[in-house]
């Protein structure tokens, strides 16, 4: 009675956390994108298998991350890399220049970077205990058990300062038992990977460090920019790509960078106020948006855009 009693209570304080968490940030973000890329994550542990552990990681959490619909998912570093070969080739003259050729300065910057290191893997293939699967907490079960731990950053892309850091623990076993993780049910479709133990293990801690990454969002700065004004409208940088839509309201001013004298370092960006605008019509890349406070003749190209 009394296990019982203390498997309800734990699956109680699971679902509470994640609904506030997952809450918290849509309000205070009003459900507004992030462009995030994943880069591979250092296999610290030394564990070797039929398929790299930091490449399964990159996988799985890219195609996590873009089920959550809360960011712009960018491809990976290698894929970002071969997409900046190729149009370095492209410039160089030495391909075909037809209209579809690749060129510079079109691609979209990260806000966010995600690395880690996955620290420890275990992978026993006997033992096992009773339980039972409730809500987003699986508990329970006989058969192999894989554990992997990873520890995780959230960088800023432009400053390279972690903005957060995390240790989760994924957990499997064969008969879809030990103490798992599914949080908002998060899936990722990859393949061989989740027919692996370890891949299990991976996959859950990924569920896991995406929902600690969604939490995090209210204390990461939303921005945009103003890239033009015309007959009283103001155009801004970011659409339904971004999660705009007509109703959202912004705050634009100008932005004032203080930096350290002898290092360079950038100590604090102040925002002064201009005005307030109201987003009309949202496109895919852009906003066009009515301004609802300030003096309209003041708002200018390259004012920073942010939450009120």
């Amino acid at each position: 009675m009394r296990r019982s009693t203390g498997f309800f209570i734990l699956f109680l304080i699971t679902f509470i956390s994640v609904i506030w968490f997952s809450g918290q940030a849509d309000a205070q973000t009003g459900g507004l994108k992030y462009t995030v890329t994943v880069t591979k994550f250092e296999d610290k542990a030394g564990w070797h298998g039929q398929w790299d552990i930091g490449d399964g990681w990159g996988l799985v959490m890219t195609d996590i991350l873009n089920q959550t619909g809360r960011f712009i998912v960018l491809g990976e570093t290698d894929m970002r890399e071969a997409s900046m070969y190729e149009q370095d080739l492209a410039s160089s003259g030495r391909t075909a220049q037809g209209s579809v050729a690749p060129v510079t300065g079109q691609m979209t910057p990260a806000q966010i970077l995600v690395k880690g290191a996955i620290t420890n893997v275990t992978n026993n293939t006997s033992g096992g205990f009773g339980g039972v699967a409730i809500g987003p907490v699986t508990l329970g079960a006989g058969g192999s058990k894989s554990e992997v731990n990873v520890t995780m950053y959230m960088v800023e892309s432009t400053t390279g300062q972690i903005l957060a850091s995390k240790s989760v623990v994924g957990k499997s076993n064969s008969s879809g038992g030990a103490i798992g993780y599914s949080g908002d049910g998060w899936a990722a479709g990859a393949g061989s990977f989740k027919k692996d133990n370890v891949g299990k293990a991976i996959e859950s801690a990924v569920q896991q460090g995406t929902d600690w990454m969604i939490s995090q969002l209210p204390n990461i700065p939303w921005t945009g920019a103003v890239v033009m004004t015309r007959d009283g409208k103001v155009y801004i940088n970011r659409g339904m790509r971004e999660g705009v839509e007509p109703g959202n309201i912004f705050s634009v001013g100008n932005s004032e960078i203080i930096r350290d004298p002898g290092t360079g370092e950038v100590l604090e960006e102040i925002t002064s106020e201009v005005g307030r605008i109201e987003v009309i019509t949202s496109k895919e890349k852009l906003s066009i948006c009515n301004v609802i406070s300030g003096n309209k003749d003041l708002i200018a190209q390259g004012m920073k855009v942010t939450l009120p």
